[in-house]
């Protein structure tokens, strides 16, 4: 795999995820050197002339009306990164952690900040020799950025706070030495560069849009096994319905299930055994499509943010100017989290309500309770409905949106904020939850149609075929959670997802 060349403007999601899973190292172009060389030596002219500019020769929030001295502003910066490391709760995973400095590294590098070079080097530095800031996972406000969680990056970079070196939890200042890295002595300017902006919740946010692809792929396999499974209506999934209300995501959905399904013979027509089918499996088209064009608006929201730049104040070399803005406020991206979360949330519910549907013999279209043989000697799929509906609820619970809430903060200065972090870690956990009730429906759904007598989709083959390669038909009770943590697993690596598609060509999202 090639380097990564950071240049401020061209980073993807894709690339976050090959750079935080540990893949693939990290450079700076060559014209990053003159963006941020420009705006450094302008840093310094203002310092050295005594110069009035927010953060560079003032204090912070409250204290912007603090004029702090030439002889005093490196040392500002090291007390800004000491008094704002004050986070709490579990760690970001390393995987996130890597993705924040991968974003900080990526902002900085555009030229705005004022940091040095070497600096940003070091920082680079530590994301490809493996050296990963332990972050603590709350205490953002979301605005003026993520200055908590950010500090406690900063922390390593000057020897300080704790890190992960090659997965092992240590003292900062060790790790640093482990990897031969010398620490930062950071200058005027560069503490409020490193840690006043967004790239925690977009790099948190960043990492679940990519895995939620792979979700929303497999909501549709799962969807169309169970489909099958209760012998439904193909006609609800007709191209000349879509068209007539041919939002992106609706038609993309029913194209997809049309060609998982095709040359089934457990599909029905409309009048063969029922009139219509339930809303969970007829209305797929519009609830999956619903869903799939939230994640598309959320990824199209996270693919401006990962190369905007969200420190303050910024700096124009060209123009010899300081400007103190907002673009540090994370509500941009609170808004998508929120909508990312809700998407997918509703994505797990009529999963689980295919799931209920499938065990219930009122409901299967002749298929045993819970979809044993020998019923009340054995429970069978009875449980991990259960879990599916404990899940689903949860993230009721979770869906209830981070950005309606703003609390005053720095004695009223910062008096909104965004709680952006806070919605992103939401979406992360949603997401979670509803990789394991879709795992479930794929599980019950191929129970479902080994009971049956008929064969398959083209599509929904491959899928059966992979799951039945891992998880066995279940005969008689035993323990089901490996078997959901498998199913789970094809999902999330995407080797499901790749396996069907190799057959059928790419599942679309639009």
């Amino acid at each position: 795999m090639t380097d990564l060349l950071i240049d401020g403007n061209s980073l993807t999601i894709k690339d976050v995820y090959e750079v935080s899973t540990g893949g693939r190292k990290v450079g700076l172009a060559a014209e990053v050197s003159r963006q941020v060389g420009r705006s450094r030596n302008l840093v310094e002219t203002y310092v050295n002339s005594g110069r009035v500019e927010y953060g560079i020769t003032t204090g912070f929030g409250k204290f912007a009306d603090v004029m702090i001295s030439k002889g005093e502003t490196a040392q500002l910066q090291h007390n800004l990164i000491r008094s704002h490391a004050c986070g709490v709760g579990r760690p970001l995973s390393i995987e996130t952690a890597r993705a924040v400095m991968l974003l900080r590294v990526n902002a900085l590098a555009k030229g705005y900040s004022g940091i040095k070079e070497s600096t940003l080097n070091t920082l680079i530095e530590m994301l490809n020799k493996d050296v990963i800031p332990v972050i603590p996972s709350k205490g953002s406000l979301g605005a003026s950025g993520d200055l908590a969680p950010l500090a406690h990056m900063a922390l390593v970079l000057i020897g300080e706070g704790e890190a992960c070196y090659k997965e092992k939890r240590m003292q900062g200042k060790d790790a640093m030495g482990k990897a031969g890295i010398t620490p930062v002595k950071l200058d005027s300017k560069e503490g409020l560069a490193l840690i006043n902006g967004t790239p925690v919740m977009t790099a948190i946010g960043a990492l679940t849009v990519y895995k939620a692809v792979n979700l929303i792929k497999a909501a549709d396999i799962a969807g169309a096994l169970s489909m099958e499974a209760l012998m439904g209506i193909r006609q609800a999934f007709d191209e000349r319905v879509q068209m007539l209300r041919p939002h992106p995501g609706q038609l993309a959905t029913a194209g997809n299930i049309n060609r998982l399904i095709e040359g089934s013979g457990l599909i029905t027509d409309q009048g063969e055994k029922r009139v219509q089918d339930s809303y969970t499996i007829r209305c797929m088209p519009q609830v999956h499509g619903a869903s799939k064009d939230a994640v598309c608006y959320v990824k199209s929201v996270i693919d401006t943010e990962l190369n905007s730049v969200t420190d303050n104040p910024l700096i124009f070399p060209d123009d010899d100017l300081v400007i103190s803005g907002g673009n540090f406020h994370g509500q941009p991206m609170a808004l998508a989290m929120d909508f990312l979360g809700i998407a997918l949330s509703e994505l797990a519910d009529i999963s689980e309500r295919r799931t209920a549907k499938l065990i219930d013999s009122n409901l299967n279209n002749g298929l045993p309770s819970f979809l044993t043989r020998d019923g009340g000697l054995n429970s069978g799929f009875m449980i991990p409905q259960y879990t599916a509906a404990s899940l689903v609820s949860e993230n009721k619970v979770l869906t209830h949106p981070a950005s309606v809430d703003s609390i005053p903060s720095s004695a009223n200065q910062e008096d909104h904020v965004s709680m952006g972090t806070i919605a992103a870690r939401k979406a992360s956990e949603i997401l979670n939850n509803a990789l394991f009730v879709i795992a479930i429906e794929l599980l019950t759904s191929c129970q479902a149609i080994d009971m049956r007598d008929e064969a398959v989709g083209k599509g929904t083959k491959v899928a059966y075929d992979c799951l039945r390669s891992i998880v066995p038909f279940v005969e008689k009770d035993e323990c089901m959670q490996g078997y959901i943590d498998s199913s789970a697993q094809l999902i999330e690596s995407g080797e499901i997802i790749k396996a069907v598609e190799n057959k059928i060509g790419t599942l679309d999202l639009s």
